[in-house]
């Protein structure tokens, strides 16, 4: 089972934040939550009007072995609006804009998505339960 949560923060004031979302899916391939501004297809729907965030930002899959995969999916811009940093305990790192990183089983991180433009940002949280 893999659990997001995700929480839209505005302002100067890092604690500001737009209410709570929660998704979760079982680890079975296959399996997809998605991250973005579509309703249509996400699972986790950002504000409509926080262009920073692609219409389907992320998109989370789960494998053949039931590991999953994040990926921060190219939008229909060449560059990129905002900034994705994954976070699993102190270590940190970089989403290339189109690129793919694996999960920990069993562990737990954040994503950030940050606007390059002003202060606001999509965090999501995740759990990757065994």
């Amino acid at each position: 089972m893999l659990e997001l949560t995700m929480a839209s923060v505005s302002g100067t004031d890092a604690g500001a934040t737009a209410g709570m979302l929660m998704a979760d899916a079982p680890s079975a391939p296959g399996s997809v939550l998605r991250v973005g501004r579509d309703r249509a297809v996400c699972r986790l729907v950002t504000p409509d009007d926080w262009l920073f965030v692609s219409r389907v930002h992320l998109e989370f899959v789960c494998g053949q072995d039931g590991v999953w995969q994040v990926t921060w999916l190219r939008g229909s811009q060449p560059d990129p609006s905002s900034e994705v940093l994954l976070t699993v305990g102190e270590y940190a790192q970089p989403l290339a804009y189109g690129g793919t990183v694996t999960l920990p089983r069993g562990g737990a991180g954040e994503i950030v998505v940050r606007d390059r433009t002003s202060p606001r940002s999509i965090n999501v949280g995740f759990y990757h339960e065994t």
